[in-house]
């Protein structure tokens, strides 16, 4: 119990103890919020390819670890100095802290809260947080600056995924790219993030927008968001991007990747600019 009355949470997570190896499903104890912090009982998570880059050892991040960074809950206690939510709240949980006062800010992979611990505990050892989420577990605490207030009635198994890819897909779209009416896009990738890329283009008013990708199990579900052209790379006699830039004449007005491959990058960019060396002035987007 800390100075507020709120006491130590005992639920279950799962912790990366090492990678390249399963996660491991262990009782942990859940620190109370300190001040400007938020304690949330997690009721939906989604699972980011950022997760499985991290247990396969390719992103580096302090281990052991909570991962998880596309969480639903509802908010359990809440640490001095929070006003913008309270006990019962329905929430989403950005990897993102919105409400910075200096603008989007990314909170760092150190793996601790900004003010340099942690709030969890396993088997007498601290374990570390992820981007100031973790929500692989069945409590997390977070900043208030890094909670989105949702409607009570919003279904968490799906929202949950607002927390990280859709932003991520429609941000490329609307923020970076800037799609325009009437353009021709392509999509590297089908699956959550090219899905929203997708429906983003769709919502800008691109009047073409191919969809690639290998899994041709996604195609219908890929055309029934907005897509008008699915090709599959292994089915082609001839590299996607020179597919592509003869499909459209010269190439695409945007291109997206949302796969993470660089052979996929280069790809993408050959969709988009034909193989030729890239005008300074022209606007590609890696959404990986």
């Amino acid at each position: 119990k800390d100075s507020t009355g709120i006491h130590v949470i005992t639920c279950q997570a799962a912790i990366a103890w090492t990678a390249n190896a399963p996660l491991s499903i262990e009782k942990i104890e859940v620190d109370p919020p300190k001040p400007g912090e938020v304690r949330i009982k997690i009721i939906s998570s989604g699972i980011c390819g950022t997760d499985k880059h991290i247990l396969e050892g390719k992103d580096k991040v302090p281990l052991p670890a909570i991962l998880g960074h596309e969480g639903a809950g509802i908010v359990e206690s809440i640490g001095e100095g929070v006003t913008s939510v309270k006990p019962g709240n329905f929430l989403i949980i950005p990897q993102y802290s919105c409400l910075h006062p200096k603008g989007n800010f990314f909170i760092p992979p150190t793996g601790l809260m900004l003010d340099g611990t942690s709030r969890f505990t396993c088997r007498g050892r601290k374990i570390y947080h992820l981007y100031g989420t973790s929500t692989f577990t069945e409590y997390t605490v977070v900043h208030e600056i890094a909670v989105g207030k949702i409607d009570d009635g919003a279904p968490m198994d799906r929202v949950c995924i607002i927390s990280c890819g859709v932003p991520t897909g429609f941000g490329a779209v609307f923020n970076t790219a800037r799609v325009t009416p009437g353009s021709t896009c392509v999509v590297f990738g089908l699956g959550g993030i090219g899905s929203a890329v997708v429906m983003a283009c769709k919502a800008s008013g691109a009047s073409r927008i191919i969809g690639v990708d290998i899994n041709e199990e996604k195609f219908p579900w890929a055309r029934d968001l907005g897509v008008t052209d699915c090709l599959n790379p292994q089915k082609l006699e001839k590299p996607v991007q020179e597919v592509v830039v003869e499909m459209t004449g010269n190439g695409v007005d945007f291109a997206f990747e949302a796969i993470g491959l660089i052979d996929t990058m280069v790809s993408q960019l050959e969709a988009q600019f034909g193989g030729w060396v890239l005008p300074v002035n022209m606007r590609y987007t890696l959404t990986s």
